[in-house]
């Protein structure tokens, strides 16, 4: 293949079909390649000798095969990786980690299972505020992310596809939705304080929602349904002011966290749950807080047995609340016996509030039957 000094090559968005040649190995100084939504078939064996890679979309093909090893070995140079909508099958590969510079990885809608790699948090890119992204090219230095560079790249964010270009350089995200992944969610995920969208959706994830997850205060989506979640919702969630877009459908229980930002987000991001309770559900929870006009059934006993034990409802209370009722009464009796002006002004107003209800009520009878008579 000729043109080996070549930078960039797109061919996305046709309707090439068959296996990539090996010969495109031959362009090692590619940065960016385009290939997705096409109709390619076959294994990734090809890119083993593009070792500059930057971008690498190939996603909404018919690639197959287990994601090489070597991927994160020799393409290390990765920011952004997009294979999503192929056939790729087996595990994701530990090397993958190795990808300091990776900024947006998207294997979303492929049979990929095992579990998600605890090494994530070693992709500095996620973890740390600024990695560069510059190159150096003919005495000159150019963004890699700069729109003039690359094409625009699609992205799942939010729930919806949204196309990225000059703004893709801000994009962090990992997306390995809809796949066959299993085990729990590793902790340290929470590492990657700096990811704008995560989403773990539809898969067979166990376990809990870490605890800390509210330390990933860069983000504004999360999408962890459809998978078989157990516990609570993470207090530390309602932590995060930026989210815009949650998803937690299918998962979880208990008391859903008080806070204004999850309180915010429709009931639909919680449905399916059939153990979470409190705003913006409609069912309750057991107990005071976050419960929105009631409580389970029971909860009166418990509640009474609560209020006696605080000793504020008590019979020295009821004492109290008759005493105090007799003596107001008593009290406005008396002025009334005793103060005659005051008396004459009292029945005064009993007399003109009466005159005033009778005038209205006459009026009101008048216009009713006219009406009547109108349409009749």
């Amino acid at each position: 293949m000729q043109a080996k000094d070549l930078l960039m090559l797109n061919l996305a968005n046709n309707n090439f079909s068959g296996e990539i040649p090996n010969s495109i190995g031959a362009l090692q100084q590619v940065l960016y390649l385009h290939l997705n939504n096409n109709n390619f078939l076959g294994r990734l064996i090809f890119l083993k000798n593009c070792t500059e890679l930057k971008l690498l979309d190939l996603g909404d093909n018919k690639f197959s095969g287990e994601m090489p090893n070597w991927v994160g070995e020799t393409l290390t140079k990765l920011v952004i990786l997009r294979l999503r909508s192929n056939e790729i099958y087996g595990s994701i590969p530990l090397s993958l980690c190795h990808l300091s510079a990776l900024q947006v990885l998207d294997v979303s809608g492929n049979n990929i299972s095992g579990a998600i790699p605890y090494c994530f948090n070693n992709l500095t890119a996620l973890s740390h505020k600024q990695v560069s992204t510059d190159l150096f090219y003919f005495g000159t230095t150019f963004n890699l992310l700069d729109l003039d560079i690359i094409d625009f790249v699609k992205l799942i964010m939010k729930g919806i596809e949204i196309e990225y270009g000059t703004n893709l350089k801000f994009m962090r995200s990992i997306d390995i939705s809809s796949n066959a992944l299993s085990g729990e969610i590793p902790s340290n995920i929470t590492i990657l304080v700096w990811l704008v969208s995560l989403n773990l959706s539809r898969n067979n994830l166990i376990g809990k929602v870490p605890d800390d997850i509210g330390q990933l205060a860069m983000l504004e989506s999360l999408d962890l349904s459809r998978n078989h979640l157990v516990g609570e919702i993470p207090t530390s969630l309602s932590d995060l002011s930026f989210l815009g877009h949650l998803n937690l459908s299918y998962n979880l229980s208990g008391r859903i966290p008080l806070g204004t930002q999850l309180q915010s987000f429709d009931a639909s991001a919680y449905i399916a749950n059939k153990g979470l309770c409190g705003p913006p559900l409609t069912k309750d929870c057991p107990g005071g807080e976050g419960s929105t006009n009631g409580t389970f059934p029971g909860d009166n006993y418990k509640n009474d047995a609560e209020g006696d034990e605080s000793g504020f409802i008590s019979l020295g209370f009821y004492v109290s609340l008759g005493i105090g009722f007799i003596t107001g009464l008593w009290g406005v009796f008396l002025s009334l016996m005793f103060n005659v002006s005051w008396r004459h002004a009292y029945f005064r107003f009993l007399n003109e509030v009466n005159d005033w209800m009778y005038v209205k009520t006459a009026l009101f009878r008048k216009r009713t039957r006219e009406r009547l008579e109108a349409t009749g």
